[in-house]
This record gives C-alpha cells, structure tokens and sequence, in this order.
C-alpha cells in the first residue's frame, strides 16, 4: 500500500564523537524505490553528519521543530520550524548544528547508484556504498576525533534556506501551496507545503509513470484514495480508502497504475509534497480518462484499453 507512520518505524542511533542523532528511514518502510525520506532527531548542540556533499543526489531538508544552525561552506544560518533548505548536487559542503533545545527535520533525497560522496574533514570520499581513500576504516572515526567544528556568528539566510512564511501562498480552489522549490531552483525533485481545507480534495485522481511522490502529514487528518488500474478494474477491484493522521508517510512510486488523492478529514490537513521531475512522465487521470505527457505539454482524453477477454492484440 506504500503507508507507514513514524511512530511505528524502527529508529537507529549511530552516534560518533559531535554526531549524535536518532534516525528513522521513513521512505524505506513505505516501500519508496528511487528516492528516500529520513525522519532525523539530533541531540542539542550535535550534528546528524559531518559536513558532506554529494555528487548526484539533491537533498531537500524540512525543518519540523527545534532549533538550530545551517552549516554551509564554512557559513552557519540560523533554522526554524517550518524551514527548507535546499542542497542541490555538486554544490556547497554542508551539515546542521543544532541548537540548545535539539533539532528535528525530514530529509528528502534522490538515490543513485553511482554516487559519489565527499567528507572535506576527513577527506573521504564514497563511492557508491563504500568508503575509500587507501584505507578500510570508517571516515566517522576520524570525524569523531577531530576539533568540533568551528561556529561562528549566524549569517544572514541564503536563499536556499526559506521559511513557509517567508514564501508566497498560492490558493487553488481547496488547495493553498507553498513552494520550496520552483523549476530553476532544483534539477531532480521538488518539495511542497500544502493545506487542504477541511472535507475537500486536495489534487484529483492521478497516477505517473516515471515519477515518485512521498506525502507526510504534518497536522490534521485525511482519507487516501487509492483508484485501480483500467485493467485492475475491469478485473473487479474497487476505490479503497485508507485514513491517515499526522505522522502518516504515504509512498508512490512511478508506474503502479494505481492512482491516488487525498480528502481532508473535518479538522483540514496539512502535508508536505516531494516529488521527482522526470521530463519523460505521463500522468493518467481515471475520473475524467485524461493523459499527459510532461515533456510534450500535451494532455488528451482517450478510451481505456478492454482486457476482459486477455490481452489487448494490436487490432485493439
């Protein structure tokens, strides 16, 4: 079904020296495939990681309480609940610190197996899954042994680092949006604040073929609607509804076919929206047997394939 809650999912502690942080890899309870969310709770004045950079993944960072501050390139910059801040790949050497009361944040991020990671501290590089530098130990030892790393004074917010208030709202219908990342500010994915007013749809029915959503409500209630394929349906499948409250992750991975929506339950619900930009995308709609075609910004109504007698020939 792609739906777990974080206060099911297991957590791990791989503290190290100044890296001191509770984990919980969200995105892989819930069955995502080319992605990953991580629901991260760093002790006061720790650090989730050394600073790092990646050379292919995006990591999208959501602050969701506490205090703290943004390491970035030597720089620090204060964070807040309700903060983003956006680390597009081949780009700045970064961590969090936080502060005196803790942090908590999500972290999204594109997976690729050909990843290359950097550790200027420690001057390790990963390839892939593995360390290397010559050597077989873990690079977080070396990390664990060094100076703490130098804080100055905050300096003002760059602007990969944006606050839901800080940003325009946009207001569709039911639907008021905040977005963290317009097309020019990341490559790979995007993220997305959203509130829904209470008993009405958030986006209508949809499914893709090449790109993965993850949702995470962050307050209220909702209802997922999961719609079956054309195939699925004609093969007897009914709409399932599943409820969900905050804490919920909701997985979708690219071409399952089945698609999906959310209905606020009578309190509105709040959520986050991550997904990936894949230019080569189509999006069916069931209700209104509508498809797209991201790349062409083309979309057209069309009649359903029959599989009631097998496979559909060529004459079909």
């Amino acid at each position: 079904m792609g739906v777990a809650h974080w206060d099911e999912v297991e957590s791990f502690h791989p503290a190290k020296g100044e890296m001191d942080a509770t984990w919980q890899r969200l995105g892989d309870a819930a069955g995502t495939r080319g992605v990953g969310v991580s629901r991260v709770r760093v002790e006061p004045g720790k650090l989730p990681t050394p600073p790092h950079s990646h050379g292919a993944s995006e990591e999208l960072y959501f602050v969701l309480g506490g205090s703290g501050l943004a390491w970035q390139d030597g720089e620090v910059h204060e964070v807040r609940p309700l903060d983003c801040v956006v680390h597009r790949a081949d780009e700045m050497e970064h961590t969090l610190v936080a502060g005196p009361d803790g942090l908590e944040f999500l972290v999204f991020g594109t997976r690729h197996p050909t990843e290359l990671g950097w550790l200027p501290r420690s001057r390790a590089v990963r390839l892939g899954w593995p360390w290397v530098e010559g050597r077989d130990d873990d690079p977080w030892d070396i990390e664990a042994e060094a100076e703490p790393l130098a804080v100055g004074e905050p300096a003002p917010r760059p602007p990969n680092i944006r606050n839901v208030d800080e940003l325009e709202l946009t207001t569709v219908r039911h639907q008021t949006f905040v977005y963290f990342t317009p097309d020019e500010t990341t490559k790979l994915a995007g993220l997305g604040w959203e509130k829904i007013t209470p008993g009405h749809r958030g986006s209508v029915p949809h499914s893709h073929s090449a790109e993965e959503e993850i949702f995470v409500l962050l307050d209220g209630a909702a209802t997922l609607e999961l719609w079956p394929s054309p195939r699925r349906e004609q093969e007897g499948e009914v709409k399932e509804e599943v409820p969900l409250r905050a804490g919920h992750l909701v997985a979708r991975p690219p071409g399952t076919g089945v698609s999906h929506s959310f209905r606020a339950g009578p309190e509105g619900v709040t959520m986050l929206v991550y997904g990936t930009r894949d230019a080569n995308d189509m999006c069916w709609y069931p209700r209104s047997k509508k498809l797209s075609w991201r790349g062409l910004g083309v979309i057209g109504r069309i009649e359903t394939l029959d599989y009631s007698d097998g496979e559909p020939t060529e004459d079909d």
